[in-house]
């Protein structure tokens, strides 16, 4: 029986809410289109990998079979959760991929398209050097098309350095920098195939606002929008190219409400850039309480008709204004509200760096289920797949250029900043999400022209309204900005600021850290989740509104117009370089686990339920364990008008009722004071009325209850739990994409024991494998405030894969083993690999020490059996310590 129960959990707390819909992501630039004559193929399986530098590696000859085969996204190592403090590899690597293209491409045009490589890179294909490429951030492309080899082995050599480098941003060393470069090709690699007249890709054609397909937006009304088109086609034949451009605009439900096509003409050899222009009528217009897409459909036919090339991108109809002492305009109208959010860096437990696609929509969705609705993309131009996810979910998004805290005064490093930021517009600038540029270098002194620079470079690349950019208020240069970043007057006096303009709009970039010295970094802001309930209240009050002056979310409530909100310092903990400690004021921690301060953030949403795809409505959470260590006090976060709180079966019921009048942050913490009493569960449970022990939430809204959350103390440890952590997303199949499974230690009920030091082994079986092993803590795994995650990686073969956590130490007495079934589904592109490679890809940790973990189902069973009897032969001690005298 209790098997089953156990079983039937796991099953339970996997199962998604959002399960119909599945996130799509684009490849390079794009979505594929049927019959378009344009595909892509994901490079990612099948990489040899060497961590060092190596003479002669680009070299089709040279004797890689000794190095691992490693998939991309991929960052050189696997890290435990405390990586800061330049634990982290920093030198040169290498990668070779070996394969055999398709003769159907003989004849096509060839791009390798890299998301990004960090650091220095040097990109060879069959000995040759193609390109050398600084900064790790954004897309690094190559035409391979001449240098294939269609009768043999074909080699990518990619060299790569992700060490110290004053010449390219962001150019700080690591041991000074407050975030971690981590290395190696961290995001996906696509090889993209099309006929030999093209639409260009903008961060290859390296042209001014041109290259690729650019759409923005004018005249936007609930009436009407003008959808303004811009569209680079290359003919690389031998003759002229009479056909046409044809656009077919769709709304989300698939309707067609704008078609136009125009005729071009390009010479030989040459390139056309054709400009168009489509007339929507009654717009759905994007928002983030409504992040409406459209599909732009785009195909080049010729003079008979044929699709030469095409694809489809997802456009958001959207205009932005800042208005100076007015502030925000979103749609031609006042933007409601103050916009609040957060910080994000893009690095994960273990991996570091290197993120599947799926992470960074499941970031994105965690959180906008809090009611976020701008996104700080610190410091660093982020994933295309991050960005992605903020347009369909509706998340504005500062989009920033690499930079902190330095400057190199060689002309050298201004140009290669510039280039990033030209590139950065190019690969961004046709996503709605983006809410403004940030092309200065973060808190850096540079000199007062290169501000100006910076800015006139963002309008040349993206000359159509709805174009602004920001910089901090104390920066050199700050004058020629529409938008500064400061502190608003009703916070620290310190760091406010100290005289407004009319003609400027504000907004807080970073808010909430709040250090004692820049050295020590101790704040009540940096809470590890696994500190407990004491810290985690301190820190979520911090946040939402402090008994001392500082920018909180109630401050950034009570501001004018023309202070427009700001983003929280940070959404996620994360890895540093200049301090040992990671940074540990997330609002969630480097899994994504979410500490109280989310579940306060989660209550200044509205609370009526809506269409989005995030979680939306009405919310109550108890910030209370229960533990014989909690607080008389009880907080809870709540968005209804009214909250009961119940203490005990038959107990009393206390209520809180919503001042409506109060200025602020829209629902405050709620504090139910002298509540809780450990000593009336201890009598209760003697009794054996352990049943009758609880604190009960309710909220309501015009007099019904509308959400609930129950709290009850944990008992002795039984059992284990195991879910999975994937917001609804499929494992894709395609040996990059991975899930969190969380195991948690719980007592016969179910409820979680947060003070728990166990540490849990993993087992996998079937068509998955575990990331990282004992070697950095990653299996076995501590438990940390009752729960220790671990990250699945699907292998290249659609199929089940069962995980099995069972506790390190085991006997007669420990909590028994879990078990959780999933399944991965097949790729969705097209993958390219030597298949004799990718066998060579390890699907375990190593060897013996997982044989140990795993058991068989019938001796899963013992151990239930076992523990039954256990439990009879307790209730014997319990008699006798009660007879003499230990009810005390």
């Amino acid at each position: 029986m209790n098997k089953l129960i156990i079983y039937l959990i796991s099953i339970f707390c996997c199962l998604p809410l959002w399960a119909a819909h599945q996130p799509e992501f684009s490849t390079a630039g794009f979505f594929r289109m049927d019959n378009s004559g344009r595909e892509v193929f994901s490079m990612n399986p099948a990489w040899r990998f060497y961590k060092g530098g190596l003479a002669g590696a680009e070299a089709n000859d040279f004797n890689d079979k000794d190095w691992t085969v490693v998939s991309l996204p991929h960052g050189i190592e696997y890290l435990p959760t405390e990586a800061s403090g330049c634990v982290n590899y920093q030198g040169e690597t290498w990668y070779r991929k070996h394969f055999t293209p398709d003769a159907a491409l003989k004849g096509k045009k060839l791009f390798l398209h890299f998301e990004a490589i960090m650091g220095k890179s040097k990109v060879f294909v069959n000995g040759k050097q193609l390109t050398e490429h600084f900064g790790g951030y954004l897309p690094v492309v190559v035409d391979v098309t001449e240098v294939l080899d269609w009768n043999g082995d074909n080699v990518i050599a990619v060299w790569t350095d992700n060490s110290d480098d004053p010449s390219y941003p962001p150019g700080k060393a690591q041991d000074v920098l407050d975030y971690t470069y981590f290395g190696g090709i961290y995001r996906d690699c696509w090889l993209v195939a099309h006929n030999n007249i093209f639409i260009t890709d903008p961060n290859y054609e390296n042209e001014i606002a041109g290259g690729g397909l650019f759409v923005a937006f004018d005249k936007i009304s609930d009436a009407s929008a003008e959808v303004l088109l811009k569209i680079q086609v290359r003919n690389e034949t031998k003759k002229a190219f009479t056909g046409v451009v044809e656009y077919e605009l769709q709304q989300p439900d698939g309707k067609q409400v704008a078609f136009l096509n125009n005729k071009i003409r390009i010479k030989a050899g040459k390139a056309v850039t054709s400009s168009d222009k489509l007339l929507v009528k009654d717009p759905l217009l994007w928002s983030p309480s409504s992040p409406a897409l459209y599909n732009l459909l785009v195909r080049i036919r010729d003079e008979e008709g044929n699709v030469i090339d095409g694809y489809r991108r997802r456009i958001g109809i959207r205009s932005i204004e800042f208005k100076g002492k007015d502030g925000f305009w979103l749609n031609g109208k006042p933007y409601e509200k103050p916009l609040i959010g957060a910080n994000r860096h893009q690095d994960f437990a273990v991996v570091g760096n290197a993120v599947a696609n799926s992470i960074h929509w499941r970031d994105a969705k965690k959180l906008k289920d809090t009611g976020m609705e701008v996104i700080r993309n610190a410091h660093c131009p982020q994933d295309p797949a991050f960005m992605d996810a903020c347009d369909e979910l509706g998340l504005f998004v500062i989009v920033n250029t690499p930079g902190w805290q330095f400057w190199n005064d060689a002309p050298e490093f201004a140009q290669r900043v510039y280039s990033d930021i030209r590139n950065l517009v190019r690969r961004d600038r046709n996503h709605p999400s983006v809410w403004l540029w940030e092309p200065i270098l973060n808190e850096t002194w540079y000199p007062a022209d290169f501000a100006k620079n910076t800015n006139d470079i963002v309008h040349a690349e993206y000359p159509y309204p709805s174009c602004y950019c920001g910089s901090d208020s104390e920066a050199r240069g700050h004058e020629v900005f529409p938008v500064l970043f400061t502190h608003p007057r009703n916070a620290d006096a310190e760091w406010a600021l100290k005289q407004s303009d009319d003609s400027k709009t504000y907004f807080t970039r970073e808010w909430g850290d709040n250090v004692d010295d820049w050295n020590s970094h101790n704040s009540p802001s940096r809470v590890a989740r696994n500190w407990g309930e004491q810290a985690m209240l301190v820190q979520a009050q911090h946040y939402a509104s402090p008994s001392y002056p500082y920018t909180s979310y109630d401050a950034l409530f009570q501001t004018s117009r023309q202070h427009m909100g700001g983003c929280l310092w940070h959404s996620f903990d994360h890895q540093r370089g200049y301090h040992p400690d990671p940074f540990y004021g997330g609002i969630m921690d480097v899994f994504r686990q979410p500490k109280f301060s989310y579940y306060m953030f989660m209550a200044q949403r509205p609370p009526v339920k809506t269409g989005l795809i995030a979680e939306t409505g009405p919310m109550v959470f108890i910030a209370h364990e229960m533990t014989p260590f909690s607080g008389k006090d009880v907080v809870v976060y709540s968005n209804c008008d009214e909250v009961r709180l119940t203490y005990n079966k038959g107990g009393k019921t206390y209520t809180y009722k919503k001042d409506k009048n109060r200025k602020g942050m829209p629902s405050p913490v709620i504090t139910f004071p002298d509540v809780y009493d450990f000593m009336i569960d201890k009598a209760l449970s003697r009794e054996r009325k352990q049943a009758d022990v609880y604190l009960l939430a309710e909220g309501l809204i015009d007099g019904k209850v509308v959400a609930t959350h129950k709290v009850t103390p944990a008992r002795r440890p039984e059992k284990l739990l195991l879910w999975m952590d994937n917001e609804g997303t499929n494992l894709e199949a395609n040996g990059s994409d991975f899930v969190t499974v969380v195991a948690a230690v719980a007592d016969k009920q179910g409820n979680i024991k947060r003070l728990n030091n166990y540490f849990i082994k993993f087992h996998i079986e079937g068509e998955g494998r575990i990331l990282g092993g004992s070697d950095v803590m990653a299996n076995p795994a501590p438990v940390k405030w009752g729960t220790a995650p671990v990250l699945v990686q699907s292998t290249l073969k659609p199929g089940k894969i069962k995980v099995i956590a069972s506790v390190l130490m085991e006997g007669s007495q420990m909590p028994i083993s879990a078990e959780l079934e999933l399944e991965s589904a097949p790729a969705v592109y097209p993958l390219l690999y030597n298949q004799s490679e990718a066998a060579l890809i390890p699907l375990t940790v190593t060897g013996k020490t997982d044989m140990q973990m795993s058991k068989s189902s019938a001796e899963r069973e013992v151990e239930r059996l076992q523990k039954e009897v256990n439990a009879l032969k307790l209730k014997e001690v319990e008699r006798q310590q009660t007879e003499f005298g230990e009810q005390r």
